[in-house]
C-alpha cells in the first residue's frame, strides 16, 4: 500500500471478512486494506499454494489476520461447507464476492464448457456464498454486508466478453433484489464495478497478445487518463464494508474514472482482428489456464 490511508487503522476492527478468490489480483489487494484496518480476513480459492502465500504477505505487510480455505465456489455444497467451518470460530460479518472468470474470444466460437466455467464461478459462486452466509444471519438475527466486485458492463454490455458481461448484470440484480428483501434484516448489499486496474492473471486473459489492447485496458480511453491505482480501490471497499456509510443498499458504484461514460469502455475494438489474430489469442490463452491450473488442490 503506497498511499497513506484517509481511514483510522481500527476502522474494520472486530469485522470478519470472507473474500473469494482473495488469493489474487484485486480480492488481495482488497484483503490488504481490510486487515490493515483491524479486520480478521478469510480468503478462498482453489490453489492452496497460492492461498497459502498470499495469506502470509497479508498478514506480513498489515500485522492483521488472514486465514484460507480451499474451496471450489462452483459448488454449492463446497462453499456452505467452508461457510459451516470458518463460522465455528464465530460468524463472518462481510462477505465480498470477488472470483470471477473471463477471457476474450467472438461469441460464435465460445464452447459450452467454456461459457460455463465463466457463468458458474461469477454468478452461481456469488450466489451461493451470498445464500450461504444470509441464511445464517438471518437465523442468528444478525447483521451482515455483502459487496460483489462487478464491472461496467453491466450497464453496457461488452462484445467478446457476452458471458462474463451477462453474469455480472446477474449479480448486479442479485444485489439489487437481496437488498429490499434482505434490508428489514439488517443485511446491507452492495456492488462496485471498477475500470481498469491491472493484474497480471486478469491481463493475460484480456490482453493475451500485441493487438488485444483496446478501449477496455487502455489507460489513455479513460477519462482521467491512467489506470486505476490499488489503494483508491481500496479506500472505497473499506468504506462500503464499514459501519460509517450504513445507509448505502443495493448501490453499484462506479471506480473507473469516467471510462464508462467515455467511448470506448468495451472491447468493441476487437472486431478488427483476424482469424490467425485469434487463433493466437486462444494459443496465449490456452497457455495462461495451464499456468493458472498448476497447483489447484480442488
Amino acid at each position: 500500500m503506497s498511499q497513506p490511508s484517509p481511514y483510522r487503522s481500527d476502522l474494520l476492527a472486530g469485522k470478519r471478512i470472507l473474500v473469494t478468490g482473495g488469493g489474487t489480483g484485486l480480492g488481495k489487494e482488497m484483503s490488504l486494506g481490510f486487515a490493515a484496518h483491524g479486520a480478521h480476513v478469510f480468503i478462498c480459492g482453489r490453489r492452496e499454494q497460492v492461498l497459502d502465500a498470499a495469506c502470509a504477505e497479508i498478514r506480513d505487510r498489515t500485522g492483521g489476520g488472514a486465514d484460507y480455505r480451499v474451496v471450489n465456489v462452483r459448488d454449492p455444497d463446497s462453499v456452505d461447507s467452508m461457510i459451516e467451518d470458518i463460522w465455528s470460530s464465530g460468524p463472518l460479518t462481510g462477505l465480498v464476492n470477488n472470483a470471477a472468470a473471463n477471457f476474450i474470444a467472438p461469441t460464435e466460437s465460445l464452447s459450452p464448457r467454456g461459457y460455463e466455467a465463466i457463468r458458474s464461478t461469477v454468478m452461481d459462486g456469488s450466489f451461493f456464498a451470498t445464500l450461504s452466509c444470509g441464511k445464517r444471519w438471518i437465523a442468528n438475527g444478525l447483521p451482515g454486508v455483502v459487496l460483489s466486485n462487478l464491472v461496467t458492463w453491466v450497464w453496457t454490455g461488452s462484445a467478446y466478453v457476452a458471458p462474463s458481461a451477462m453474469a455480472k448484470a446477474a449479480i448486479q440484480a442479485m444485489t439489487m433484489s437481496l437488498a429490499v428483501e434482505w434490508g428489514p434484516k439488517g443485511i446491507r448489499l452492495n456492488a462496485i464495478a471498477p475500470g481498469p486496474f491491472p493484474t497480471e492473471n486478469a491481463w493475460e486473459k484480456l490482453n493475451p497478445i500485441p493487438g488485444t489492447s483496446v478501449g477496455a485496458t487502455q489507460p489513455d480511453q479513460v477519462p482521467l487518463r491512467r489506470y486505476g491505482e490499488m489503494d483508491e480501490l481500496r479506500n472505497l471497499t473499506l468504506l462500503l464494508m464499514s459501519d460509517a456509510c450504513r445507509y448505502i443498499n443495493g448501490a453499484t458504484i462506479a471506480i473507473d474514472g469516467g471510462h464508462h461514460l467515455a467511448a470506448p469502455s468495451t472491447f468493441a475494438d476487437l472486431s478488427k482482428l483476424t482469424a490467425t489474430d485469434w487463433n493466437e489469442a486462444r494459443e496465449a490463452l490456452r497457455a495462461s489456464d495451464e499456468k493458472e491450473k498448476q497447483g489447484r488442490s480442488i
